[in-house]
């Protein structure tokens, strides 16, 4: 869990400014589960820079809360909580001096957005909290507000998490809570998941992610694992200590997230997964006449059109578009033959496969195929569904090669490329990743896709 505050001071010698404004989001990693926001009577004089800075004036906290009254408030909301702050030195330095005044040790473990962006996304012209967040088309309303400032934070942070994919930042906050803390058996970590489309990592006990998997329905899936009596369930079951998750709103973000991940994090029960998810590819040769023939056959490691899971699938697909392109049978792979194709004689083919059709003819039509349903040299935005309801995701193509994913809100700007490109997650291009992609173009094909 964690606690994303902002605070805003009286400015002043170093260790002698008083809290003017408190906002702290409760978070856990998806959303805000508790939030406390304060006006704070700091009882001394406010420089004037930062009135002009804030809009805090002296008249404003005369009614305020002294620290001492929210003091206790402000235990409770963070306890147990890593403190999330932009420059958490410094909200963390005001928060422990504020306490010692009033003889009180305050701890807790921090974290800096600032570092983090820059570990994360880095290249940024400036990482100043107003700055980034244009930059990553993060809205911020009450700029130099606290409430304002930590919404802007939270949002920030929640991009930081989708793009640790080495989930370095959740690994820690488990290791940080106790045996006691963690989750006391599986039915209490089902009672906590959201049925929505996403990745899920189960946990052992040291925080170490054992599994990664994806769902279109996350509660259903873990339940489907902890009810499971074959071997490898079972030993999850033994060792599952927390399950975290990622709401990814498209199941094209979590399909490549899911991919992606398992390579860089190697659970150990994900070990038993083939080294590639297809099995079988399209090819293509010209023969002497010079025209185009399409092969299905087993996956290479050649450069193959499109790829599939099964034979069966490729051959499907090969059927169905040798009837939407009018392609030649025979020149298909799908009717052996010395002489012409079957299709030829119910005059469906135009005779390619006898020369009656030339080999331009044919082969404009073959390459119109594999333009649809191939994105190579391609520069493309692929738009699916968001998270919420004013979200969109987005898998980036860049001269045909897949470039990374990322979401954004749907009254921004996505088609400036240094814009986008500072919010996309980057991602391997591998062929499971091209697999996956291409796969879920041909079976979602009201997705919109944007041209760059």
């Amino acid at each position: 869990m964690y606690a994303v505050l902002d605070i805003e001071t009286t400015g002043g010698k170093y260790n002698e400014e008083g809290i003017t404004e408190i906002a702290i989001y409760k978070f856990d990693g998806e959303k805000i589960v508790d939030q406390f926001i304060s006006l704070v009577n700091p009882e001394r004089e406010i420089q004037p820079f930062v009135v002009n800075l804030t809009g805090i004036n002296s008249k404003m906290l005369r009614n305020a809360p002294k620290f001492y009254e929210i003091a206790k408030r402000i235990v409770e909301i963070t306890e147990g909580c890593i403190l999330v702050a932009h420059n958490a030195k410094f909200d963390y330095r005001i928060l422990k001096t504020e306490f010692k005044r009033l003889g009180y040790k305050y701890t807790r473990k921090t974290l800096c957005t600032v570092e983090l962006s820059k570990q994360l996304i880095p290249d940024q012209d400036s990482y100043s909290l107003g700055k980034l967040s244009r930059a990553l088309g993060i809205p911020v309303s009450d700029r130099h507000r606290a409430s304002g400032d930590a919404q802007a934070t939270v949002k920030l942070f929640k991009m930081l998490l989708h793009k640790d994919l080495e989930k370095h930042i959740i690994k820690d906050n488990l290791r940080m809570e106790s045996k006691h803390q963690m989750a006391p058996n599986l039915k209490y970590i089902i009672d906590k998941l959201p049925n929505t489309t996403g990745v899920y990592y189960i946990h052992n006990k040291h925080g170490e992610i054992i599994y990664i998997g994806k769902s279109k329905n996350i509660k259903n899936r873990i339940i489907q694992h902890f009810t499971n009596n074959s071997p490898k369930s079972k030993k999850i079951q033994l060792q599952a200590a927390a399950v975290t998750y990622e709401r990814t709103g498209s199941e094209l973000i979590a399909l490549l997230k899911e991919n992606e991940e398992i390579k860089r994090n190697k659970p150990i029960f994900n070990r038993a997964l083939r080294r590639n998810i297809f099995t079988h590819a399209l090819y293509l040769f010209v023969d002497k006449d010079g025209y185009i023939n399409l092969k299905l056959d087993i996956a290479k490691d050649d450069n193959p059109i499109i790829t599939f899971t099964t034979r069966q699938s490729g051959k499907q697909f090969l059927l169905k578009a040798t009837e939407e392109f009018n392609l030649c049978q025979k020149l298909t792979g799908l009717y052996p033959t010395k002489t012409h194709c079957f299709n030829y004689t119910i005059q469906t083919c135009n005779g390619a496969c006898i020369k009656n059709e030339s080999s331009d003819d044919y082969n404009k039509r073959v390459n119109q195929l594999i333009s649809k349903y191939t994105y190579t040299n391609k520069n493309m935005l692929i738009i699916d569904k968001g998270r919420d309801i004013d979200e969109r995701s987005v898998v980036y193509i860049k001269n045909g090669v897949f470039v990374g994913l990322g979401h954004f809100d749907l009254n921004y700007q996505i088609t400036n490329t240094q814009i986008l490109e500072s919010f996309i997650t980057p991602m391997e291009n591998n062929r499971d990743s091209q697999h996956i992609i291409q796969s879920y173009l041909r079976k979602n094909k009201k997705l919109k896709i944007i041209s760059l």
